[in-house]
C-alpha cells in the first residue's frame, strides 16, 4: 500500500472525503497501467470528462459514456465513493463485523441501502481459489441456528417432532477446513454424511495431507488417501498435534458475529457471511490499510443486483 494512503478509520474518512481523490484511487485499481478501456467495445481510445468524473469512448461505433463504477460491486449505485470506501473499510476491519443499522447511522443512509452495500462488499471479500491446501489440515463441522427454547411456541412444537437428541433441529450445517499456518475455508453443506464431507475434502485438499478430525463416523473413509487422525472429544481435546482447536476458534468468532452483531441471518445468505468471516480470519495478520487495499483490488467483475439478492433461492452448499 502507498505510504500516503490512510492507515486508520479516521485517516480514511478524511482521505476519501474528496471525490476526486476517490476517483483517482479506483481508477488506479481498475486500470493500473494507466490505459482506460471501454467496458462495451474494449477500445482504449477513451477520453475523460473530468467535470463529471466520467469517461467517453471515442470509437466511432460506440461513443459510450461510463464511470469507474461500471463492472464493479459499485455499479448502478447512486451513493458516492466517499461513502462506499468508508463502508468497505468498516466491514473488512471490524473483528465482529458491522450491522446494517450501525453502518446506516454512520453513513447517513437508510438501513436498506446499508444492508445492500454490505452484501455487495461481502461478494468482493469472497475468495476464489482453485489451489488445494496441503500440510496439516483440520476438518470440522458446526451448526448455525437458533436454540430450541428461544423459538416461538408453534415453531418449537414443530421442531420437537423432528428432535434428534443433539440440538441441531432446523440448523444449517457448516463445514470448515483449516490449513495450519494458512487459510480457512468454510461453506454450508446439506448434511454431514461421508459422501458430502469426502467430496469437499477431495476438492480442497491435496492427497497425502494430514487431516485431523473428531470421531465422526463420516470421516473414516479418509484413511485410504490421506494421513487421517481422529480425536475423541469425550476423552480429550488435544493429543499432541491431533486436535481441531484452530477451527473451534474460527467457529467462536463466526458465532460471535452472527449472534452478537447480525442477530438474525437468513439461511440463503449464510454463505455470504461465511465469505466475510473467512476473509477477515485469513487476513488477520495484515494492517487495516492493507486489508482495505486487498479487498478494493477484488471489486471488479463482481456485480450484485438488488433483485438477485432479494430473490435468492440458492440451495445449501452453493455460495450465498
Amino acid at each position: 500500500m502507498d505510504k500516503n494512503h490512510p492507515k486508520s478509520l479516521l485517516e480514511a474518512v478524511r482521505y476519501f472525503s474528496d471525490l476526486d481523490v476517490c476517483h483517482e484511487y479506483i481508477k488506479g485499481i481498475l486500470w493500473p497501467d494507466g490505459v482506460v478501456t471501454c467496458p462495451k467495445c474494449g477500445s482504449d481510445h477513451v477520453g475523460e470528462i473530468k467535470t463529471r468524473r466520467m469517461f467517453q469512448c471515442k470509437s466511432k461505433d460506440c461513443r459510450k459514456q461510463f464511470s469507474c463504477k461500471v463492472g464493479t460491486i459499485f455499479e448502478d449505485s447512486p451513493l458516492g465513493f466517499d461513502k462506499w470506501f468508508v463502508a468497505v473499510w468498516c466491514i473488512v476491519n471490524a473483528k465482529n463485523g458491522i450491522s446494517s443499522c450501525e453502518l446506516a447511522r454512520a453513513l447517513g443512509v437508510t438501513q436498506k441501502s446499508a444492508w445492500f452495500m454490505l452484501h455487495r462488499i461481502r461478494l468482493a471479500m469472497k475468495t476464489k481459489s482453485f489451489k488445494k491446501i496441503k500440510g496439516e489440515i483440520e476438518s470440522d463441522e458446526s451448526y448455525v441456528g437458533g436454540r430450541l427454547h428461544n423459538m416461538h411456541r408453534e415453531k418449537r412444537k414443530k421442531a420437537r417432532r423432528k428432535w434428534n437428541g443433539k440440538g441441531v433441529v432446523n440448523k444449517a450445517i457448516v463445514q470448515g477446513l483449516l490449513e495450519r499456518g494458512g487459510d480457512v475455508r468454510a461453506r454450508v453443506i446439506k448434511n454431514n454424511r461421508a459422501k458430502t464431507l469426502r467430496r469437499i475434502i477431495d476438492e480442497n485438499v491435496e492427497k497425502g495431507a494430514s487431516i485431523y478430525t473428531d470421531y465422526l463416523r463420516s470421516y473414516r473413509t479418509l484413511r485410504d488417501e490421506y494421513i487421517h487422525k481422529m480425536i475423541d472429544h469425550s476423552v480429550a481435546y488435544v493429543r499432541g498435534r491431533v486436535h481441531t482447536n484452530g477451527l473451534e476458534n474460527f467457529w467462536a468468532l463466526l458465532k460471535r458475529a452472527l449472534s452478537g452483531t447480525y442477530v438474525a441471518v437468513a439461511p440463503e445468505h449464510l454463505n455470504a457471511y461465511l465469505d466475510e468471516q473467512c476473509r477477515r480470519f485469513n487476513d488477520r495478520k495484515m494492517t487495516d490499510g492493507d486489508r482495505f487495499a486487498k479487498v478494493m483490488r477484488m471489486v471488479q467483475g463482481r456485480r450484485l443486483t438488488y433483485e438477485a439478492l432479494k430473490g435468492r433461492t440458492m440451495r445449501q452448499g452453493e455460495c450465498g
